[in-house]
């Protein structure tokens, strides 16, 4: 059991929480929830719990949207062949399928190329270039990558095939010389949210087409691929994002197509209640397993069908590569633990760094983060291509992996990614010097109490507070991810209320009153059935809880749920 630190987030502004509870005739809890958000005034409040589609930014305060519009409309008006270049993720096969569709829709003669992870890699390749031109494609669209692909464009243009880039990541030094580059993260773009998906860029180049073909609705019938992708790709649900994932996830409950219906049922959900959890625990997983084992085509060809049957047997393959992918996990994360436990002195070496030859290159990142999640320590999994260690790396949440891996990139072959996930390759003579430099950079860099995952919580609560109306307001808040994940909650001073047990793999159940009070709070811990010892050995004792306030469903009625993050005897 790792040992955690609980912080209580403190909002100082306590005039401000007081004025807004009153406004808006909700609790002081719920006004301090807002208030962290840095959503401050009447005006603010109701923007946030009624998002609109009018809240839209303008597409052509995008830097280079004009010149894109214009290209692609030309090419559309002379029946010029138009490639969609997308990656093998969800954010990249959803962009994919939303730039297609909507092409298609316009009558383009539109094709689309997605590169194979384990033959080609990642983004624009002169071998994707090269089929294209094959083709006779005169316009490549890249989405969800390219903006680091500074060759691959000067050899594109070198064959007289115009590109397009449409991304959301971090620009190098040197931008493409595209003929257009739709990055809001690009220097001199002045558009106003800098933190889209891949789709949503993809999106607002079909916002800016639109709007000079005089159909400024037709991107709305993609916004269930926007709000897949931003869900998937972990972006910050502020916003236009949420606005996009909102409105796209009403679309998905009220009006699946085809292939996303297919998904949802093949995955046992229920059509009409997806969540953005639910997309990013459930849907994703199975998008990207035929990304991470095979051709990544597969997933755009289930999100673009609009045949039942198609999608059908099209989600059948993709829940059976994700059943695969499932199994490849496990023996890859018994491999890796038994290595942590025989190999490495956790004491003296803070990093966890493995390599093994035969590791599927699709599956150890996810590998990586189970490892972070048990042992809670700065972790590098890498396996052999072409004679090169290659692999992914995770982080915990005050290590920064990306700086720490630019301090290494002298013996690096490449690397890429951000803080708390990255990428690279390091030739296998330089792997020992590789290990003992990182392990370096970690010790300077992190402290005995990083070592240990922080709860942040964000507000104490009793139980008498937790009323049908609190539960509803919250509700409003959705949809959750970064930046605005669901409320952490800590009550004080719980009983347990009848008998703990284990269910599942290792999921404690136990439910819990306060004060001896009639109201009693069911609860699950995913993972945690560690906890079962310390509940039976003080049943007659009172605990401090974490959790975040969820829903179950018995005999078809809702009824509020605790998914408990972490339980300590009250002092």
């Amino acid at each position: 059991m790792v040992n955690k630190r609980w912080k209580i987030r403190e909002v100082e502004d306590s005039f401000t929480i007081k004025t807004l509870s009153e406004s808006l005739n909700i609790s002081e809890v719920l006004a301090k929830l807002l208030v962290q958000r840095n959503i401050k005034t009447f005006y603010q409040a109701k923007k946030f719990f009624r998002p609109s589609l009018e809240y839209l930014h303008d597409p052509f305060l995008m830097r280079g949207m004009d010149v894109a519009t214009r290209r692609v409309i030309q090419a559309i008006t002379e029946n010029q062949l138009i490639f969609i270049y997308g990656d093998y993720d969800v954010d990249g096969t959803c962009a994919t399928s939303l730039l297609y569709l909507f092409l298609k829709e316009l009558d383009a003669n539109v094709d689309f190329y997605i590169p194979k992870r384990l033959e080609e890699g990642y983004g624009l390749s002169k071998e994707g270039i090269d089929f294209i031109k094959s083709q006779n494609a005169s316009l490549v669209i890249t989405v969800d990558c390219g903006i680091t692909a500074v060759e691959e464009t000067d050899y594109a243009n070198s064959l007289g095939i115009d590109v397009i880039i449409c991304d959301h990541h971090q620009p190098k030094d040197e931008i493409p010389r595209a003929l257009a580059v739709l990055d809001p993260l690009i220097p001199e773009c002045n558009y106003p949210f800098k933190y889209l998906s891949g789709a949503g860029v993809a999106f607002k180049l079909a916002q800016g087409i639109s709007e000079k073909i005089g159909k400024r609705e037709l991107p709305l019938e993609y916004l269930d691929l926007v709000a897949l992708a931003g869900a998937a790709d972990i972006v910050p649900l502020t916003d236009e994002n949420r606005t996009l994932v909102k409105f796209g996830l009403d679309k998905v409950n009220q009006n699946p197509r085809a292939g996303i219906e297919a998904l949802i049922k093949s995955a046992g959900l229920q059509p009409g209640t997806l969540t953005s959890g639910q997309v990013v625990f459930t849907i994703a997983p199975r998008i990207n397993a035929v990304g991470r084992l095979g051709d990544a085509r597969r997933a755009v060809q289930l999100l673009i069908t609009n045949d039942p049957g198609e999608a059908h047997e099209l989600a059948k393959v993709l829940e059976s590569e994700n059943y695969e992918r499932r199994k490849i996990d496990v023996d890859t994360f018994d491999d890796a633990n038994q290595l942590v436990e025989n190999c490495i002195d956790l004491k003296n070496e803070l990093a966890i760094i493995l390599h093994q030859e035969e590791w599927h290159p699709g599956v150890i990142g996810i590998v990586a983060s189970r490892l972070v999640e048990k042992y809670y320590r700065p972790t590098i999994m890498l396996t052999t291509i072409d004679g090169v260690a290659k692999g992914s790396a995770r982080s915990i949440s005050n290590f920064n992996i990306y700086e720490a891996l630019q301090k290494c990139e002298d013996i690096l072959l490449h690397f890429g990614g951000h803080q708390a996930a990255a990428g690279l390759a390091v030739e296998i003579d330089k792997l020992e010097e590789f290990k003992t430099r990182f392990n370096e950079i970690v010790k300077a860099t992190i402290t005995e109490d990083d070592l240990y995952p922080e709860i942040l919580i964000d507000s104490t609560i009793k139980f008498s507070e937790i009323t049908p109306k609190f539960i509803r307001v919250l509700d409003q808040f959705s949809p959750f991810g970064p930046e605005n994940m669901r409320p952490v909650f800590l009550s004080e001073a719980v009983e347990l209320s009848g008998w703990p047990k284990i269910v599942g793999n290792n999921h404690l159940v136990a439910s819990f009153k306060q004060n001896s009070a009639l109201k009693v709070f069911d609860s699950i811990g995913f993972n945690l059935g560690e906890y079962l010892d310390l509940l039976l050995k003080n049943q007659n004792s009172k605990f401090d809880i974490v959790y975040i306030l969820d829903k179950t469903t018995k005999e078809e009625k809702v009824y509020p749920q605790l998914k408990l993050r972490d339980i300590r005897l009250h002092e």
